[in-house]
């Protein structure tokens, strides 16, 4: 992740997202950019072409508000991407940030524990599974204490298989989740060895890393094909772990009644007497 000219990067890569429709404007002629040219661009914000030339430069990294919110309404920006839109030309001093092991209250691995009926962990600020209990476990192989989520998504086969129903919404979630979990403030060294080592090994990563989009998740729906019970549509919620640097209590549950509570209530008992409970998946070799 670069930190030499993050603004000029992001307006690039979303202005590269706009088609020309999308701002009143005719698409005819031969283009070669996939999206608004830079001229395009200041006209629609008035401002000069020249000066939006020195932004995406990185020649001026810190335009005023109203410049940024008239690229925001030009470049379709929501209230997410805004908020990220600022910070980038607005950026806290800035302080390497050190790995440090992140441990889980005794507390909290009792809480996780206790939920025999919902699949429930806990995730570290890198997506790092700090605790899960057996049905997670049952549910995904990257829900392994000790396995990376987001390298297992893109690395480990099994784990797109289960999402294979709604891949293309949960890999662009992900992607985008981490970049609003690291902010552009970040000197993580960890975060960009792991978002390096993605980039290189998985070609989807890599371009979905380029689109910079920013949106936490706290909430959703996962759609899921499971090898033992079948189609499971379950949603999620994602809670903060006041106290800590960034950990996130994950918990999933089924509509009362239906058929995904059926299949998740199977599954339960399968976790704790079937072939669920025995040893841990292959997704244990994509531990960090």
């Amino acid at each position: 992740m670069s930190q030499s000219n993050e603004l000029g990067d992001y307006l690039r890569a979303r202005r590269d997202l706009i088609r020309p429709e999308q701002v009143g404007l005719t698409s005819g002629g031969r283009r070669r950019v996939p999206g608004l040219r830079r001229e395009e661009v200041a006209l629609l914000a008035g401002i000069s072409s020249e000066y939006y030339l020195r932004l995406e430069q990185g020649r001026d990294q810190h335009p005023s508000a109203q410049v940024l919110d008239a690229l925001v309404r030009v470049l379709i920006l929501d209230a997410d991407a805004t908020a990220y839109l600022h910070r980038l030309s607005r950026p806290e001093r800035r302080r390497p940030t050190r790995r440090r092991p992140e441990r889980v209250s005794t507390g909290m691995r009792q809480l996780v524990m206790s939920h025999t009926d919902m699949p429930a962990l806990v995730m570290g600020r890198y997506m790092d599974v700090l605790v899960a209990n057996p049905l997670a476990h049952a549910l995904s192989p990257c829900h392994t204490q000790g396995v990376n989520a987001l390298r297992a998504a893109f690395l480990d086969p099994e784990v797109r298989a289960l999402y294979q129903r709604d891949w293309e919404h949960l890999s662009s979630g992900l992607v985008a989740g981490v970049r609003a979990m690291a902010g552009p403030e970040s000197q993580d060294a960890h975060l960009a060895e792991l978002i390096g080592e993605l980039s290189v090994r998985s070609e989807e990563f890599r371009l979905l890393w380029a689109r910079h989009d920013v949106k936490p998740r706290t909430s959703g729906v996962a759609l899921m094909n499971h090898p033992q019970v079948g189609p499971l549509e379950l949603s999620y919620e994602k809670l903060a772990v006041i106290g800590t640097d960034g950990q996130i209590l994950v918990i999933f549950h089924a509509a009362p009644g239906s058929d995904a509570a059926q299949s998740l209530a199977l599954l339960a008992h399968l976790a704790t007497t079937g072939p669920a409970a025995a040893e841990p998946s292959k997704s244990n070799t994509l531990r960090n």
